[in-house]
């Protein structure tokens, strides 16, 4: 069956039949967070799609190498200043180091995505950890004439690129020459050919922090530079899909393009994969304007947003009801609908247990599960998906007020391709409890032992007995009189 996936290819803007290097293997990248502040809930929404096509493309068959990496070093908001350095930044802010600042968001960002129940990648690299191969990277290029050392820096050569026969620009679709025309001249970027020219290494300033010593001398690598370095240390000069968000197209794979090429001669990815934004009420997240929420804070209820608290697994069945592809836009309305479809969903399979066989079926169970894979073949459509199973859950229903019969070798299918597809592929999961008196008290302990924390300032042993909680979905919600919990 998983010969015939078909992708949806950004470079190509078409759905392509996917044909990985290996049979039957599929290598996978995709890039992780920038660890210098709180994972946001659009971040868990792109990091939460390319779960559900891990799990998706295992369920099919592939054994799935993914490689996601920490970015814990070199993010500049632009080339021209060494002091936007998200790190140095964020470190000064808060009087840390600034690998304590990548300590502390990297455990937030790992917490996170526990919560909402994501796979751990197969190997998680980071940047710093791959300095030296970063290095040898921007040696290569100079050697090949597509890199050039100014003032202590190095830079990636776009107009050279160009020259020899390659196109900076591809993915984008940007056209070169209208990019050099429109593009403005930037303070402390005199040291480049070219406005389009982009760091593979910058020189650090006496005042940065986070620097490594160099042919060119101490310095600290470029944004892009890492992702091609570690994509292929682990995965080979070209490998199979490479995702992200949306964001990411330009400049950043756009510069992975440039460097794989330039460096292997090699279109370094077959399929790009991107997922589409994340809005909140019909407009877009954004600090400035107020309309931001942080995945905490709409787990415990904590916002003025939403009406109530939503389990970690509600809002991951909410956000899997929009294709990887499509705008997702959460409400309040929104939430309670998909809250309403989970507990309906739940509650259908608990049901199952209780259904007697009978001698025939009334519904085609092995016709039904073909159409949920062909679901998944067609670039993982996940409310296609979604919308097939409610078919079994109708039938479902209508067994339980016996108006459908179905054979016990077909209830047997059914429950073991429900149970596949929700809990391994859609990653959905519900929590229960046969012993609620006990679990009060322990739950009760736990309350005991967070007050005492937080009344020692200790705020991060408090966050994470919350935050653990709320991973099994029990919900603390503090006020006057105290905390309670819902279960």
């Amino acid at each position: 069956m998983k010969s015939n996936l078909k992708i949806y290819n950004s470079l190509t803007g078409e759905k392509e039949l996917f044909t990985p290097l290996h049979q039957d293997k599929v290598g996978m990248y995709v890039c992780g967070p920038t660890v210098y502040s709180n994972v946001h809930l659009g971040n868990v929404r792109t990091f939460l799609s390319f779960d559900f096509i891990y799990r998706s493309l295992q369920y099919l068959g592939f054994k799935v190498r993914y490689v996601r990496n920490i970015t814990d070093a070199g993010h500049l908001t632009d080339d021209g200043d060494v002091n936007n350095d998200r790190f140095v930044k964020q470190s000064r802010l808060e009087k840390l180091e600034p690998m304590e600042i990548v300590q502390k968001y990297t455990v937030d960002f790992h917490n996170v995505l526990k919560l909402f129940n994501l796979l751990p990648p197969t190997i998680e690299p980071t940047a710093t950890g791959h300095i030296i191969e970063q290095i040898e990277l921007t040696q290569k290029l100079i050697d090949k004439g597509f890199a050039y050392e100014s003032n202590g820096s190095v830079y990636f050569d776009v107009l050279e690129y160009n020259k020899r026969g390659l196109n900076y620009g591809e993915l984008s679709r940007r056209n070169i020459e209208e990019l050099f025309e429109n593009t403005r001249d930037l303070d402390g970027q005199n040291e480049k050919k070219n406005p389009q020219d982009f760091a593979l290494w910058k020189k650090a300033s006496p005042q940065h922090i986070m620097r490594w010593s160099s042919p060119w001398g101490d310095g600290f690598p470029g944004w892009h530079l890492e992702c091609t370095a570690m994509s292929t240390k682990y995965l080979g000069d070209q490998f199979d899909i490479h995702g992200g968000g949306m964001d990411l197209k330009f400049p950043h794979h756009e510069c992975e393009i440039a460097q794989g090429k330039a460096c292997n001669e090699t279109a370094p990815v077959r399929y790009w994969m991107h997922a589409n934004m994340l809005t909140m009420n019909g407009q877009r997240m954004s600090k400035s304007t107020g309309n931001y929420i942080l995945p905490m804070q709409l787990i415990t209820g904590e916002n003025n947003f939403f009406e109530k608290p939503f389990t970690p697994s509600v809002l991951r069945f909410c956000f899997l009801q929009a294709h990887y592809r499509s705008v997702l836009d959460i409400s309040n309305e929104a939430m309670l609908a998909s809250e309403k479809g989970f507990d309906r969903l739940m509650d259908a399979i608990k049901s199952l247990n209780s259904i007697t066989a009978s001698t025939s079926s009334s519904f085609n169970v092995l016709e039904w599960k073909q159409k949920c894979i062909d679901s998944l073949l067609d670039d993982f459509n996940s409310p296609i998906l979604i919308a097939t199973i409610f078919e079994a859950v109708k039938f479902i229903n209508t067994l339980k007020e016996n108006k459908a019969t179905i054979t016990a070798a077909d209830l047997e299918l059914l429950k073991e391709t429900l149970n596949a597809l929700v809990f391994d592929v859609l990653g959905l999961y519900t929590s229960t409890s046969n012993n609620n008196g006990k679990l009060e008290e322990v739950v009760n302990l736990l309350i005991q032992m967070r007050n005492t924390a937080r009344a020692n300032k200790d705020f991060a042993q408090s966050d994470l007995i919350r935050n653990q909680l709320a991973a099994i979905g029990i919900e603390l919600k503090d006020g006057k009189e105290g905390t309670t919990f819902t279960l």
